[in-house]
């Protein structure tokens, strides 16, 4: 039941981490999935790539196809409408921190 409920809180988490390195530069699942490990997210390509995808056709993110050694990856970088978001869920986690910081 705690994970469950832990994993609900944190996808919010998982969003904001997605907008805000696709701000800094475009990212791809893979790299994605490490980067979310690297913060201590379990997080695996299967429930990555449609947050990606929903993500996309929500309209934060845009997505660029490129062939990489052969092999076709699917760049996401931060939209108009995703920027907007990430400024005002980091106003709201800012918030939140000075509150439960203590």
């Amino acid at each position: 039941m705690e994970d469950k409920v832990l994993r609900k809180l944190f996808l919010g988490f998982i969003h904001i981490h997605i907008l805000h390195h696709a701000k800094e530069h475009p990212v791809y699942g893979t790299w994605m999935v490490d980067e979310l490990k690297s913060h201590g997210y379990s997080i695996s390509a299967g429930t990555l790539y449609p947050i990606l995808h929903t993500m996309e056709s929500d309209g934060l993110l845009t997505r660029e196809d490129r062939n990489v050694e052969g092999r076709i990856r699917k760049y996401y970088s931060i939209t108009e409408k995703g920027d907007g978001i990430l400024h005002e869920a980091r106003d709201k986690a800012y918030e939140l921190f000075k509150e439960i910081k203590d």
